[in-house]
C-alpha cells in the first residue's frame, strides 16, 4: 500500500441524522449534504415554513432546484411538489412559499444577497 491518502469513491449521507439548521432568513431551515468550500458547490436540503421568504438575490451560477413537498414562487411562476426549476447564471428575484416547502437545491457558487 502506498503513502497517498484513500478517498472513497462515494460518501453516504445519513440525511435524518443530519439537524435542521436555521439559516439567516426567518423561517428558513437547511440541511446541506454535500459542501466543496473550495470552488462553493453545494447540495442542500430546505424546508421553509408558510409564508417565508428569500430577500433579492442573485444566481451567480447556475441553481437548481427540485421541489419535494409544497410549493414556492418567484416573478415568473410557482414551482410545485414533483417539479423542478433552474435559473441561469446572472439571474435575479425574489423568492417566497405561502403554503411551506421541502425542497432539494443544487448550487454552483453562492447566491449574492441585496438586503
Amino acid at each position: 500500500m502506498n503513502a497517498e491518502t484513500f478517498i472513497p469513491d462515494s460518501t453516504y449521507v445519513d440525511v435524518p441524522s443530519i439537524p435542521w439548521k436555521p439559516t439567516r432568513f426567518t423561517g428558513v431551515e437547511a440541511k446541506t449534504l454535500m459542501e466543496n468550500p473550495a470552488t462553493g458547490m453545494s447540495t442542500v436540503l430546505m424546508r421553509w415554513a408558510p409564508g417565508a421568504r428569500l430577500p433579492q438575490h442573485e444566481h451567480v451560477a447556475i441553481e437548481q432546484t427540485f421541489v419535494l413537498e409544497g410549493s414556492f414562487a418567484d416573478h415568473m411562476g410557482v414551482c410545485r411538489a414533483g417539479n423542478y426549476v433552474w435559473r441561469r447564471s446572472g439571474s435575479r428575484h425574489d423568492a417566497w412559499t405561502d403554503e411551506g416547502c421541502l425542497m432539494l437545491a443544487f448550487f454552483l457558487k453562492p447566491n449574492t444577497f441585496f438586503d
